[in-house]
């Protein structure tokens, strides 16, 4: 079971107090060894994390932000915390009710440690979602450590896109494909599910236009929907080098 930080030691170490109407406090450093002991079974950070920070824990940091880049905007995840990370950071801490400063200490990483299962998947997104072609994640274009990672990332832009959408469902129709899965379905020969980073959404409550419309402000560089040959009943979000949106149903 994951270790839960309780709700009062969230409010004391983020500085914000019980009045309502007070304003969030700027997130506080150090990390200490009791926000350390805090943290759930995925990963822990162990220091405050501001620009000009780098490594594994600023990577880290980088896939769980993924969904925050602002509008047709794509975070880089390379464990440099410069500009786009902060920015990243900050809407982040400011959809969470956070003191918005862009800086990483015990309140971030407490959502965050909320926010993730053991796996490291967010909580409303899970690798099965992501891969009904088999177990392993082999056979497509990259390595199967390369399509889970990517699947990764892609599950935060979505739980992010999810919080924005005023946490509704989002429905997640399929995933990862092997050459073999997406020659079965008639896939492109170059389709990003063959990479992990490709997604297929049904229409849930948000409706195939609402969900492509507001991917634009999570991360997704590849948005295709209704309008689009073969996608009037999905919308498919990815990772791609350039921009590539479609939908013209949805005015995309």
């Amino acid at each position: 079971m994951r270790i839960r930080i309780v709700l009062s030691m969230l409010a004391l170490v983020a500085g914000l107090g019980t009045a309502v109407a007070a304003p969030a406090a700027a997130d506080p450093g150090p990390v200490t060894a009791e926000d350390m002991a805090a943290a759930d079974a995925c990963y822990t950070w162990g220091r405050t994390l501001s620009q000009g920070a780098s490594g594994d824990d600023v990577r880290q940091l980088q896939i769980r932000v993924a969904g925050y880049p602002g509008y047709g905007g794509v975070l880089a995840i390379d464990g440099q915390f410069g500009a786009g990370t902060k920015a990243a950071v900050t809407r982040f801490q400011q959809a969470y009710g956070l003191g918005a400063d862009g800086i990483a200490g015990p309140a971030t990483f407490a959502k965050l440690y909320e926010l993730q299962d053991n796996d490291c998947t967010p909580v409303n997104f899970s690798y099965d979602e992501l891969n009904n072609c088999n177990s392993d994640w082999s056979g497509g274009k990259v390595s199967a450590a390369t399509a889970k990672a990517n699947a990764l990332v892609s599950m935060w832009k979505l739980q992010a896109m999810r919080h924005a959408m005023g946490d509704r469902p989002i429905v997640v129709n399929g995933g990862f494909r092997s050459v073999a899965c997406n020659n079965a379905v008639g896939g492109a020969t170059n389709s990003r599910h063959l990479y992990g980073d490709g997604v297929d959404l049904g229409a849930g409550s948000q409706g195939f236009c609402g969900l492509a419309k507001q991917a634009r402000n999570h991360g997704f560089s590849e948005i295709l929907g209704p309008g689009y040959p073969g996608h009037d009943d999905h919308t498919h979000v990815a990772h791609r080098s350039g921009q590539f949106w479609s939908a013209p149903s949805c005015g995309i």
